[in-house]
């Protein structure tokens, strides 16, 4: 069985406040995604420990597409858990 994958979706947008109080973490996603890659349920899998980055994931990855698991030759629903991480490292300064 081929599990599938995300494509190149668009990153999430790191909250505001998060970036000013210096917040950071991971937060990981439980997706279920239909045959045709598309996000029928988003849930949060494990939390960052902030509530503004774990929202900000879970806005995103609803509006994500996904490559299909198959089976065989057929595509299948699957589920999928998606970490994303937030990190200052990865922010320009204005």
């Amino acid at each position: 069985m081929y599990r599938g994958g995300y494509l190149n979706n668009p990153k999430p947008t790191y909250p505001p406040l998060s970036i000013e109080m210096e917040e950071t973490g991971t937060v990981r996603l439980r997706v279920q995604v239909s045959a045709q890659g598309l996000p029928l349920a988003v849930e949060l899998e494990q939390t960052s420990g902030f509530p503004r980055l774990d929202r900000a994931a879970l806005t995103a990855v609803r509006g994500w597409k996904f490559t299909p698991a198959k089976r065989g030759d057929e595509a299948i629903p699957y589920t999928f858990i998606v970490p994303v991480q937030f990190s200052l490292k990865n922010l320009r300064k204005p």
